[in-house]
């Protein structure tokens, strides 16, 4: 079985990274017992907000989570988010872990991360693409412009097609 602890990388691909890390998270199930569970930690440059969580839980279909990098940034410093994911910072048997409980209809789930390998991971991601400089990745404003561009086509939209009957230069 090969160490999924060091299994990382960052793919640059027409200035699109994507950073990924394999790493063992602990699938909480009572405070005195919790299981190893593979996940892959992923971003990428052209979903800029958001990170990716896939836990491979021995299937062909491993479960994936996305949600805001933002929150996973604060969770490690902080208590954070509400609702479907909620991440926090803590301590376990003397090891830092940021704990991340995961709610859906198919049921809830607490993970036990590695605080340091999050970290440096995060670390790679907010290098990749620095915080506040999400939207550019997404073009969206160069999108909003040609979208709403004026084209020669618009003239005959904004023409009223039916000419007032109200006289015009004062005529009756």
């Amino acid at each position: 079985m090969r160490n999924i602890e060091n299994s990382e990388h960052t793919e640059n691909t027409a200035e699109n990274p994507v950073v990924e890390r394999d790493l063992e998270l602990r699938l909480v199930l009572s405070p005195e017992r919790s299981i190893p569970v593979p996940a892959r930690l992923g971003y990428r440059a052209d979903d800029p907000f958001a990170v990716h969580i896939a836990f491979h839980i021995g299937s062909e279909h491993p479960v994936n989570w996305t949600f805001a990098r933002e929150l996973l940034v604060e969770g490690v410093f902080r208590p954070c988010g509400h609702g479907d994911v909620r991440i926090w910072p803590t301590k376990v048997e003397g090891r830092s872990v940021v704990l991340m409980a995961l709610s859906s209809p198919d049921g809830d789930a607490l993970l036990e991360a590695p605080s340091a390998q999050v970290s440096a991971w995060l670390e790679r991601t907010l290098r990749a693409v620095p915080p506040g400089t999400e939207a550019d990745r997404l073009g969206i404003d160069d999108g909003l412009a040609r979208l709403l561009a004026p084209t020669a086509a618009d003239d005959l939209w904004l023409r009223d097609p039916w000419p007032s009957d109200e006289s015009q230069d004062g005529e009756l």
